[in-house]
């Protein structure tokens, strides 16, 4: 197998095929002499960790008009960052994207360092990310290896080993493959190729540009590829929260600490995530049950959140959280969960 072949190939396939996206540089443009935004390049592969290319254009394009330089958002105020990341999940993304953004501010003069070992060393950047950037912010022969990437190597090699045991052989076997030649284009290419032909279900193997020296192809095991070890059942967590409204509309709200899941993002005061949680009203009042549960699903556990809601006179003063003006109030800060709950117990409480 010829691998300078094969990374050519590839180069052929995306120049007719390149995905647009918003923050991509593509390949007509970069042989015009256009030079992809390392900081648009680092913000987008943050967003699209754990993330569909789908559910990241519109905050993509959002933060960037907002803060449209790595300088703006090492500014901004952490929680209107934490406000525009909410629906998108995995919130200490967010915290490790201010940090990283203040990093580059105040240690690199507002640049991002082009090498992978320079990027390592910045907050929240990690071997993936710091190849991502470098390839296709610098065009440096990082090697790019993604789930995507993951599932093209296992299929044109036909590698049986389960994930995530088979990462560093395939980490190998795609390290090979990326040429010194248009390295960024080559790690977007075969990115688009797992997103778009080699897909997890279905591949598209008549028109794959490598269909000729795919091994699982030819042995007709492509769609068993790659193999993956089983998955622990996820555990049940349940808890419960208190939503709680005052005359005047305020709602009553607390942001979550920086450490820990949804950290740094707000939310209804509530009681902790256990197998048998214990009541922990933030103000007395009359808690009434509404007769709805939210269910939601993180990396780990399913939660299963009891609601209480009140109505609580002006003047009455919590143990816990804040009263925020409906002026200031916005539902879509709320990380997906709270607005969960939000949705279920506003008809109760009355909405904005």
């Amino acid at each position: 197998m010829r691998y300078e072949t094969l990374s050519a190939d590839l180069l052929t396939w995306y120049d007719r095929n390149a995905r647009v996206m918003p923050w991509r540089v593509g390949p007509s443009e970069r042989r015009a002499g256009t030079r992809p935004d390392p900081y648009r390049v680092w913000l987008s592969e943050v967003m699209l960790q754990q993330t569909t290319v789908a559910a990241v254009r519109d905050y993509f394009h959002r933060f960037t008009a907002r803060w449209p330089t790595v300088g703006a958002l090492a500014a901004a105020e952490d929680a209107d960052v934490m406000g525009e990341w909410a629906g998108l999940g995995y919130y200490a993304r967010a915290r490790n994207l201010l940090k990283c953004a203040r990093a580059v501010a105040a240690d690199h003069g507002g640049r991002f360092p082009a090498t992978r070992e320079e990027l390592l060393q910045l907050p929240g950047i990690g071997p993936y990310t710091a190849a991502a950037i470098a390839a296709i912010a610098f065009d440096q022969p990082a090697t790019v290896v993604d789930g995507n990437v993951e599932r093209v190597m296992a299929r044109l090699f036909e590698i049986e080993t389960p994930l995530p045991r088979a990462k560093p052989e395939l980490t190998a076997l795609a390290d090979r493959l990326t040429p010194q030649t248009r390295p960024g284009d080559y790690a977007q290419a075969v990115m688009d190729l797992g997103a778009t032909i080699c897909t997890p279900t279905s591949p598209a193997c008549g028109i794959c540009p490598w269909m000729a020296a795919c091994q699982a192809r030819a042995a007709g095991t492509q769609a068993t590829l790659p193999r993956k070890a089983p998955k622990k059942p996820k555990p049940t967590r349940r808890g419960i929260a208190y939503l709680a409204r005052r005359t005047d509309g305020a709602w009553l709200l607390e942001r979550r600490p920086d450490k820990g899941l949804l950290g740094g993002m707000l939310g209804w005061p509530g009681s902790d995530w256990t197998e048998t949680p214990a009541e922990a009203p933030p103000i007395e009042a009359d808690w009434r049950d509404p007769g709805a549960e939210v269910h939601h699903t993180f990396t780990h556990f399913h939660l299963q959140l009891a609601l209480r809601v009140a109505a609580i006179p002006d003047g009455a003063r919590p143990s816990r959280g804040a009263f925020v003006p409906t002026s200031q109030f916005r539902p879509s800060d709320l990380p997906t969960v709270m607005r969960k709950a939000y949705d279920l117990a506003s008809a109760t409480l009355g909405g904005n």
